[in-house]
């Protein structure tokens, strides 16, 4: 009778530790390796698009499963390092008839709230300075996957997209009235060593753990055979 018990406790306890925690996770933008990317589109003369990207760009987000709603973003860009794939435009893009670059030289998101939705979207509403203005801004987020990466790291990846009035931020220069919304794309890739290292080292101690537990059982049943 005893062993039976000793038996039932035993599984019991190797039921326990199969499960892995869920663990809430903050990420770094993987700007390093240029894993991430903040692009932006305006139609040029209702013909064609224009698109353009900053080049320089740092942040972090934080995503738990168990708690989606939780879900956060920060993100502050450079506005010197804007790109649209041609110096003149650029020049003329940084002055003052636009970003007006070495007087604001920051352009920020802050999220206020994350609004789950199903199969990976949501809604992720904040606060985004530009020009010196600040505006709210709601982002349309798709959940792009999250795993292991082969260094060591595990990282998640999300693609965000947002429109505003250039008007509303100051930027009043008559580009005609094709030109006058910025479409955001932000395609976001963070890493967690953290997050990956704690991980490593449950799972070692779940294998020392069901290991002695094996043996433990395995001890018992022929026992419980006589």
């Amino acid at each position: 009778m005893l062993s039976k018990i000793h038996s039932l406790s035993l599984f019991t306890a190797l039921l326990l530790i199969l499960p892995s925690a869920v663990m809430s996770d903050n990420y770094r933008i993987d700007t390093k390796d240029m894993h991430a990317f903040v692009q932006f589109r305006v139609q040029h003369l209702g013909y064609s698009w224009l698109y353009g990207r900053f080049n320089t760009f740092d942040g972090t987000f934080s995503y738990d499963e168990a708690t989606p709603e939780k879900a956060a973003l920060e993100i502050t860009i450079e506005t010197k390092s804007i790109d649209s794939n041609h110096a003149e435009r650029d020049k003329h893009l940084r002055g003052r008839d636009f970003l007006d670059v070495y007087t604001y030289p920051k352009a920020t998101f802050v999220s206020t709230r994350y609004i789950p939705q199903k199969k990976g979207k949501g809604i992720l509403q904040g606060k985004f300075t530009l020009h010196g203005i600040t505006k709210p801004l709601s982002i349309t987020v798709t959940s792009m996957g999250a795993g292991n990466d082969p260094w060591g790291g595990y990282r998640r990846g999300f693609e965000g997209r947002a429109t505003f009035k250039m008007a509303d931020f100051g930027l009043t220069r008559n580009l005609g009235s094709h030109s006058k919304d910025v479409e955001l794309i932000l395609s976001i890739e963070g890493i967690n060593y953290v997050r990956n290292k704690r991980i490593q080292l449950m799972r070692s101690k779940h294998r020392y753990q069901l290991t002695y537990l094996l043996n433990q059982l395995s001890a018992l049943i022929p026992f419980n055979r006589r």
